[in-house]
């Protein structure tokens, strides 16, 4: 199953919280999206038909963390996560296996469940390299520099050049 235009989306927008910069771009969630029985495996094909490589599969860091240099895609895989997003004062998201979030540079995330038992599939547009930063104040100032150069995607990571990113964003 593939999203169509009309898909809701759930969207989020979380300012500045003076460690993690967040982003004035929303947070993007849909929901299942995939229901075919492997998953995983279909998030990485279809994020990379629609240009976001740079591919992996894993776990989330149970740590907050953003990317200065790239956006980021998720698609939940296997089991269930709940995710802590934009930061200290942001929001809890429960994904389970078929949702997607994707998340603009800047935007804080960290995984909140203990348990392991979860696959995630990661995505970057155009494959961007990415980097860990972890919200101090180091490297602030060069880390906002480099968010605001991010380019914004030319697809969208589930529906390619027609999806709601484009839209969104």
């Amino acid at each position: 199953m593939v999203m169509s235009k009309d898909f809701e989306v759930e969207k989020y927008w979380f300012e500045d919280d003076g460690l993690i910069p967040n982003s004035s771009l929303p947070v993007l969630v849909y929901r299942q999206v995939c229901t075919v029985e492997d998953k995983s495996d279909w998030f990485e094909s279809t994020f990379i038909k629609n240009g976001w490589t740079n591919n992996w599969r894993d776990i989330i860091l149970p740590y907050d963390h953003f990317h200065s240099t790239t956006h980021e895609v998720l698609g939940m895989g296997k089991g269930s996560v709940t995710l802590q997003v934009g930061g200290r004062l942001g929001k809890r998201l429960l994904l389970n296996a078929g949702d997607v979030v994707i998340l603009p540079a800047g935007v804080g995330h960290c995984a909140l469940t203990t348990s392991h038992d979860y696959e995630v599939v990661g995505g970057y547009p155009e494959g961007r390299a990415w980097d860990l930063l972890k919200g101090d104040e180091e490297g602030r100032d060069r880390a906002l520099d480099r968010i605001r150069s991010v380019p914004i995607p030319f697809t969208d990571p589930v529906n390619g050049e027609y999806g709601s990113l484009t839209s969104y964003w």
